[in-house]
């Protein structure tokens, strides 16, 4: 030993607790998951080397991090400690073999509960008599942050239990933010000019632990539950059983994708099953957690060194790889943001070749400290174009390049504004035509005016013609127009025009989402759709009555107002109109409908219809669609090839509709 390697070790100590920092308190990690775990198991490799120099504040005798002082300190009666990673597939037989020889001296297999390990938020949620009364972070393990008045705003933590249930429990839970919202909640970012989120799991974090909890009301914030603390009464015997204790005292739990699984082979199994059905899933996950089944033998394991004895985190291999970045282009957005994007030397990740990265904006640029050809780590989350995670400065040669802020747009050349407090620079021209091209991109979209057959390539082409300059001007073409278009026949000539006289007449949540609207989306369309029934009637609507609709505030009233206010959107209104464009009212929601109140869930191949027109149906008829079968769940629509869901459904005795079943109970509410 010399007095390097100590200090060393003490430098790898100090370096480990500020990534800690970074990820539990501030929510704003510099390394990816990946690389901390390197640096980790780097230090347990050195602390295995020399014992004597551990002491209470080494990393590896900590669960979390120091608390943030902005709220009140909560202490868990039981620890809410954290998992050993398994790194791969040996490490996973070699905890197996352990456990049951070692410590259980036994050789039969043993029945494993496997769980989703989400990429969340822990929680800890205390209820007295069945009814919410406190709510924590995991914080360090031992001691976590009271953000009660913060979770009681989420829908999916129920207020109340459902009886019979304890008197007193504390249920542990991950919150977390499904994909699909997490890149809404990214775009209504952009368009405002502040900062991004990083990933789903940043978002959640900087959610829950917010001052005002009327901000963490707006966030799209789930959870599910998989585990208890204290409990009163008798407990369950099993975690399988424990699972279903939970759900049946109304909290959400992910029981469609928790499996039973007797020794290493089946668990090892379902982790290879999982890790090929990531990418399809709603939301993040990083792994497995695989714990012993019987309760009673979790209490016999105990705890080693702050961890479960009983329990591991199977962990997917990283979706990393390092590359170069050979250059950077600016992308115009439709509200003129002006967004950097990085070309990379093609690279394999997740399977995928990538060959560029989102930057999101300058501050981004300025944190990883990038410069055109340097070598970075790419990582591909639950997205197409995946993310700068870090620069490797040591590969640096010299000759890289810093990446300054534009002062003229790309496309246009016009002088490009960068506003006060956000970060994004904008093009101001509302000629340009980057611009324009992602205006009508949105317009056409499936989700908007779904006006099929009318790509990037041809909306540019029309445009340079002068057939072109914004949406209105789309109503007004004819074949002769299309047909000065290269590789334009008259047979997709006529498909498009008969898809864009189609579209006067969609509905007006519709058209809502495609005029583009700053921070409306397809949902807040549908509210506005469904609250004011009219085009004219929104158009006049006050701030006021904007926001008496729940879900609707401030920042989103104004952001209306502007919008019909503006005599440049004025005109174009005007030009729909004379076009002919027409969009169909939206009733409020019944109160009396079919599946007022009730929820329906789809599953299998659906053959006699789309998912999303079924989806769509259910809410008009005053329902609502789930992704998930829950004892919450009215009707299950189970189509061909209908699997874990429709058995879940039997289970819970939930009734199932066959297509022709559901389609005859449509028609006859139809009729009424």
């Amino acid at each position: 030993m010399n007095d390097s390697d100590k200090q060393n070790y003490a430098d790898l100590c100090t370096q480990i607790h500020h990534h800690n920092n970074c990820y539990h308190v501030k929510d704003e990690p510099e390394i990816s998951d990946a690389e901390y775990d390197r640096l980790f198991r780097e230090l347990q490799a050195i602390e295995r080397e020399h014992p004597e120099w551990v002491t209470v504040q080494s990393p590896t005798q900590m669960v979390g991090a120091p608390l943030s002082e902005k709220f009140a300190p909560v202490k868990h009666v039981i620890p809410m400690l954290s998992l050993k990673n398994a790194k791969n597939r040996q490490d996973f037989f070699e905890f197996d073999s352990s456990i049951r020889q070692t410590f259980l001296a036994r050789d039969e297999e043993l029945e494993y509960a496997c769980e989703m390990k989400l990429d969340g938020v822990a929680v800890e949620l205390t209820y007295e008599n069945g009814r919410l009364t406190a709510a924590s972070t995991r914080g360090n393990g031992y001691v976590g942050e009271n953000i009660t008045a913060n979770v009681s705003t989420l829908t999916t933590v129920p207020q109340q239990l459902i009886a019979p249930y304890p008197a007193l429990i504390d249920v542990r839970g991950e919150v977390y933010i499904d994909l699909v919202d997490f890149r809404e909640m990214n775009r209504r970012q952009e368009e405002r000019g502040v900062k991004t989120f990083a990933n789903p799991r940043n978002a959640a974090a900087g959610s829950l632990r917010q001052i005002d909890a009327g901000v963490t009301a707006a966030r799209p914030l789930k959870i599910f539950c998989y585990g208890i603390g204290r409990i009163t009464g008798q407990r369950a015997r099993t975690q399988q059983r424990l699972l279903q204790d939970l759900e049946r005292w109304g909290l959400r739990v992910n029981l469609e994708e928790t499996r039973l699984a007797r020794g290493v082979i089946e668990v090892t199994d379902y982790f290879m099953n999982l890790m090929s059905r990531r990418d399809t899933l709603a939301y993040e996950i990083d792994g497995v957690v695989v714990k012993v089944n019987e309760l009673e033998l979790q209490d016999e394991l105990g705890e080693v060194n702050r961890r479960p004895r009983w329990a591991i985190a199977l962990k997917f291999p990283p979706r990393q790889q390092q590359t170069i970045v050979e250059g950077v282009f600016m992308q115009v957005g439709r509200t003129g943001a002006i967004t950097p994007v990085a070309h990379l030397k093609p690279v394999s990740v997740s399977g995928v070749t990538v060959s560029r990265a989102s930057l999101h904006n300058w501050d981004e640029i300025a944190r990883l400290e990038l410069m055109v050809g340097d070598h970075v780590t790419v990582e591909r989350a639950g997205d197409v174009i995946p993310d700068i995670v870090k620069v490797l400065t040591e590969l640096r040669s010299g000759k890289e390049q810093p990446i300054t802020l534009p002062t003229n747009c790309p496309e246009c050349g016009k002088t490009v504004n960068k506003n006060p407090g956000e970060v994004v620079p904008r093009c101001a021209n509302p000629h340009c035509s980057a611009q324009t091209i992602e205006r009508i991109k949105h317009f056409v979209s499936r989700n908007a005016m779904d006006i099929d057959s009318l790509g990037e390539k041809q909306l540019a082409q029309l445009i340079a013609l002068g057939k072109v300059e914004d949406v209105a001007d789309l109503y007004t073409l004819t074949e002769d127009d299309l047909f000065a278009m290269g590789r334009m026949g008259e047979v997709l000539a006529k498909k498009l025009l008969k898809s864009i006289e189609t579209s006067k007449a969609c509905p007006l949540s519709k058209l809502l989402f495609g005029l583009g609207i700053r921070h409306v989306g397809e949902h807040t369309a549908k509210l506005l759709a469904r609250n004011f029934g009219s085009l004219d009637n929104l158009a006049k609507a006050e701030p006021e009555q904007l926001k008496q609709i729940h879900e609707i505030g401030e920042t989103v009233a104004d952001s209306v107002i502007d919008y019909f206010n503006d005599p440049a959107k004025q005109l174009l209104l005007d030009k729909l109109d004379r076009a002919g464009v027409v969009p169909k009212g939206e009733d409020r929601i019944p109160h009396d409908g079919l599946f007022s109140g009730k929820t329906v869930v789809f599953t299998g191949s659906l053959t006699l219809f789309t998912r999303q027109d079924a989806e769509q149906q259910v809410e008009q008829f005053g329902g609502r669609a789930a992704k998930s079968v829950s004892k919450k769940t009215d009707y299950v629509v189970a189509g061909p090839g209908a699997g874990s869901k429709l058995d879940r459904a039997r289970e819970l005795g939930i009734k199932i509709l066959s297509e022709e079943e559901y389609l005859e109970l449509i028609n006859r509410a139809e009729q009424i």
